[in-house]
């Protein structure tokens, strides 16, 4: 048996560390579009380190592609909005309600370096860029191994589902 040590593992939590039911109480999405795993790390108002554990079981490799599986460029994008949108309510010290939407905004940059593919453990460092009259921007990278797969600059903000249809400016 072998023992991990923080140095040797990714999956090893800190005190901030958030399990997949705490991530639950932050995001509304699940089962199949829940993206993050568990929160490793994040400090208020700057940044955050989550994972989302790659599986062959993921329904999108059924499709994406069957003979070479490679997860969609644009769920990596989202796997880091979500850990986004985690750090956004951890900074504002609340929990959503089941009125609470965050949208994009816009995704400025994203380039993709490397597939991630079944067995890859993608970790995600996103951090607050700045928060301007209700718009977040983020830096998000994420990588595997040690090699950066995906990167972007992404804003959203956060909306009442009633008031969802309204522009971001009103």
């Amino acid at each position: 048996m072998t023992t991990n040590t923080p140095e040797s593992s990714v999956s090893t939590c800190t005190k901030k560390c958030l399990d997949i039911h705490t991530i639950k109480q932050y995001l509304p999405h699940r089962y199949p579009l829940l993206l993050v795993d568990r929160v490793l790390d994040w400090e208020s108002g700057k940044s955050i380190t989550a994972v989302k554990n790659v599986t062959v079981n993921e329904e999108f490799f059924n499709g994406h592609f069957p003979h070479k599986p490679v997860m969609p460029g644009v769920l990596m994008i989202e796997a880091m909005a979500q850990t986004a949108a985690i750090l956004s309510f951890l900074t504002m010290d609340i929990k959503p309600d089941e009125n609470s939407v965050v949208y994009f905004v816009g995704i400025d940059n994203a380039r993709f370096k490397r597939p991630v593919e079944p067995g890859d453990q993608l970790v995600m460092n996103v951090e607050i860029l700045r928060v301007s009259r209700g718009i977040w921007k983020y830096k998000a990278v994420g990588s595997v191994d040690g090699q950066t797969a995906v990167e972007a600059e992404l804003m959203c903000t956060i909306r009442s589902a009633t008031d969802a249809s309204q522009p971001a400016g009103k």
